[in-house]
């Protein structure tokens, strides 16, 4: 037996500010009438995102998946007319551990009926600089950060010189494959830290990373997904989509993160045709987005580590 590995990784200080934050984010959303609502951790169902994977369990002897996050439940009950909602919980993800992950970790998602990308990222900028203390923040677009720092244009650069600049730097032991990998790394290595003190919204993304947000034609001419992200001193928080609401796409998308996870030999979860379904029957125009409540406490209470703000860690579990 290990010793002292009964105890938590948390102080009670940590505890009680967490108690303070969550009561803090649910006191922000009754004051904007948004309900809470309550959706399965446990599903028939997983994700089908290429990037993210699933947590399985056995229930009446049948594979079972815990939610990666509560989007496809929520999805659903916008669909039968519930309205603006919202859900504080658990999440859970295969193989995420680290200083700033954790397998199961709390996650906040919402969403806003009839709203899109930008007005959302305004009430998401609204609740971090309530959580987090600052008025500092600053919007700005994908190509906008690109061109600051790197002074290339992420949606018009070619291939050969993406990956001559990802080589510059980064330090890197292999060739990135794709663009997306270039510019996910150049971004995770080497803009994030950059970002600074205080709230960074960033929005417009490549249309190669709409996930489930809708693309479309930026001022350019540019395709791009309607996708923000929120960051805090270099930290990623939150990640938001004006929503896809096209049943057809929305499966085709699944079908394709099911193509790409089969050809790059990871294991290909039943995906969600219930949200399909809801879909066809009608989900209103609405934009939703998930934010990381560990990270946003860490930021908040000066953590440098996920396991000061969580009682017990998967290696304590």
């Amino acid at each position: 037996m290990t010793e002292n590995f009964w105890q938590p990784t948390a102080s009670a200080e940590a505890l009680r500010h967490r108690a303070r934050l969550l009561a803090d984010i649910r006191r922000f959303f009754a004051d904007r009438d948004v309900l809470e609502v309550e959706v399965p951790l446990l599903s028939r169902r997983a994700t089908s995102d290429p990037h993210i994977e699933s947590v399985t369990a056995l229930c009446g002897g049948q594979p079972a998946y815990l939610a990666t996050s509560p989007e496809f439940g929520l999805k659903r009950l916008l669909a039968a007319g519930v309205g603006d909602c919202y859900s504080l919980g658990r999440a859970f993800r295969e193989g995420e551990a680290g200083g700033r992950h954790n397998p199961e970790f709390t996650m906040l998602e919402w969403y806003r009926v009839g709203w899109d990308d930008r007005k959302l990222m305004e009430e998401v900028g609204e609740l971090l600089g309530r959580l987090l203390g600052t008025e500092r923040m600053r919007s700005l677009s994908y190509r906008e950060l690109f061109l600051q720092q790197l002074e290339l244009d992420p949606h018009t650069v070619s291939d050969v010189e993406l990956r001559d600049c990802a080589g510059r730097e980064v330090e890197l032991s292999f060739t990135p494959a794709t663009r997306d990998e270039c510019l996910d790394l150049l971004m995770s290595h080497r803009l994030e830290p950059a970002m600074g003190e205080g709230i960074t919204l960033l929005y417009d993304f490549p249309a190669s990373q709409a996930a489930l947000a809708r693309v479309v034609e930026d001022e350019t001419g540019t395709a791009v997904a309607r996708r923000f992200e929120a960051y805090a001193s270099g930290m990623e928080l939150a990640n938001g989509y004006w929503e896809l609401t096209d049943p057809e796409e929305q499966l085709r998308r699944f079908h394709a993160d099911h193509s790409y996870r089969a050809a790059h030999k990871r294991h290909v979860y039943p995906f969600e045709e219930r949200l399909v379904e809801a879909l066809c029957a009608g989900m209103p125009e609405c934009a939703g987005v998930a934010l990381g409540v560990d990270r946003v406490l860490m930021l908040a209470g000066d953590y440098s580590r996920i396991d000061e703000v969580i009682a017990f860690p998967i290696d304590r579990a």
